[in-house]
């Protein structure tokens, strides 16, 4: 085995013990989290699709998952990767465009979608800058975390205590409440 495959392991194992003991959004790991109905952080950061960068006011008129996560190829995130993927169609019916964001560099990202068959922009937030404005940053990676925004740029839902396997369904079904009310 790799040092590099041993070291996301070890960093997976180690996610999965600090996200079980996480029981709410006041105890969030990496700092606070952004208060909701308020407008949501603006970023701009570059991408695995060789367009250069993406910032959040790209998307302004239209739903956004900005989801973190805290490396590629590891078991957990290529799951909850592999499940948005499965769910993009429904996504983009409902108008919502899904962004990835990890410590991880551009050309990790471009592998990994490569790899996966990823038809989202992942982000490379290598220096935890944007990851530490969501709250979603411990010490040298992305945690587990995602929000939604609302076409007018208010971060309208936070998710923590993200379970991989079943998030992508989790954040669809609030997304239908959410726009079922606006």
């Amino acid at each position: 085995m790799s040092r590099r495959t041993l070291i996301r392991l070890f960093l997976a194992a180690c996610l999965a013990v600090l996200s079980f003991n996480l029981t709410s959004p006041a105890l969030a790991l990496g700092g606070t989290l952004p208060t909701l109905n308020q407008p949501a952080p603006e970023f701009t950061l570059p991408t695995n699709t060789g367009d250069g960068e993406i910032s959040l006011s790209d998307y302004q008129g239209q739903w956004v998952v900005v989801y973190f996560y805290p490396q590629d190829f590891t078991s957990g995130c290529t799951l909850e990767a592999r499940r948005f993927q499965q769910d993009l169609p429904k996504y983009l019916d409902r108008n919502v465009q899904i962004l990835g964001i990890s410590a991880d560099d551009v050309d990790s990202h471009a592998e990994f979608c490569d790899s996966e068959g990823l038809k989202f922009p992942l982000l490379a937030d290598t220096d935890g800058t944007v990851s530490k404005t969501y709250g979603s940053w411990l010490n040298f990676y992305s945690t587990r975390h995602s929000f939604i925004i609302d076409p007018e740029g208010q971060l309208r839902e936070t998710f923590v205590n993200v379970r991989p396997a079943i998030h992508s369904q989790e954040v669809l079904a609030r997304l239908d409440e959410l726009q079922a009310d606006s």
